[in-house]
């Protein structure tokens, strides 16, 4: 029999939902979601995939990347920071023994860190269960380590996933994920036992997709940025909806871009109605007033004929 979809969450139209509430009456609840990490010169081989395009050592790509955290990180930070805006960190769990001056500011400024992985240069796939396991419980000690934070979050490292990785992340404690960018809201995932939520995390927001693969400009994201805003705002009347901007400090935080992400950012933030929130308090306000109602609603695809 031919799979017709992975099987990680059910069928249901976005017009025929409970409707959500966020805190404060808000029509969107809104999130920025800096990646910070880390990629090694010379990384372990995964048979699947290169870390690199060029061949070892390419120094090229690892300086660029670099960049986002010895100097795009503090524009990328301070804009935030002026806009009142709190990060969710989606963070290789290793830069906290790299940068961990990156991780103090942060965890000064109220962040939160959730795990994209140990580094953005060893991948999920191909793993055992126990190897990914040892991932999993890697992240959680060493978030709650160097920051005092219980681990809420994840985003598997560079994308890469096992038949095994969101059962494991719902098993191991965890309550959201951002693997998923199949809705504009958070909805129940499909998993052997605990409580998973998918958080949107809008890959059509991401600044690697945006600059690196549709090569806009800057003037450009941000009218992007806005016109995406626009809409969740005008939907959120109705039931709230989810707005990510998923980030990396080496790409948006490039000088002549500043300007521009700080621009949406201020407008996005000047709004009323909006709930500047982190991953974390998004998936517990859907896991404790809407889970079990969007779970009851939904049906398994194969039956939404």
């Amino acid at each position: 029999m031919t799979m017709r979809d992975p099987g990680l969450y059910d069928y249901l139209p976005y017009d025929q939902r409970p409707q959500i509430r966020w805190p404060g009456g808000a029509r969107v609840a809104f999130w920025v979601a800096p990646n910070i990490e880390f990629y090694e010169i010379d990384p372990p081989r995964n048979p699947a995939r290169a870390a690199w395009a060029r061949p070892a050592p390419d120094v090229l790509n690892y300086s660029y990347r670099d960049y986002g955290n010895r100097a795009g990180f503090m524009r990328m930070f301070e804009a935030m920071g002026r806009c009142n805006m709190r990060g969710s960190v989606s963070l290789n769990v290793a830069v906290c023994e790299h940068h961990p001056e990156i991780i103090r500011l942060c965890a000064d400024a109220g962040w939160e860190f959730y795990s994209h992985g140990t580094y953005n240069t060893r991948y999920l796939m191909g793993m055992t269960e126990a190897q990914e396991r040892a991932v999993i419980q890697d992240s959680i000690d060493t978030i709650r380590k160097h920051t005092g934070q219980k681990l809420d979050g994840w985003l598997a490292p560079a994308l890469t996933y096992t038949d095994h990785t969101l059962d494991l992340v719902a098993e191991m404690g965890l309550t959201y994920v951002c693997d998923l960018f199949h809705d504009d809201q958070p909805g129940p995932v499909k998993v052997k036992q605990g409580r998973l939520t998918s958080v949107p995390y809008s890959l059509e927001m991401n600044d690697v997709i945006v600059y690196n693969v549709n090569l806009v400009s800057p003037r450009r994201y941000a009218d992007i940025l806005k016109r995406q805003f626009d809409r969740l705002y005008a939907e959120g009347e109705h039931s709230g909806t989810v707005m990510c901007i998923p980030l990396h400090p080496y790409l948006v935080g490039q000088p002549y871009r500043m300007a521009a992400f700080e621009e949406a950012l201020a407008y996005i933030t000047g709004h009323e109605g909006v709930w500047l929130a982190t991953g974390r308090e998004i998936a517990q306000h859907f896991n404790d007033n809407y889970y079990d109602a969007f779970a009851a609603a939904a049906q398994p695809v194969g039956d939404a004929a």
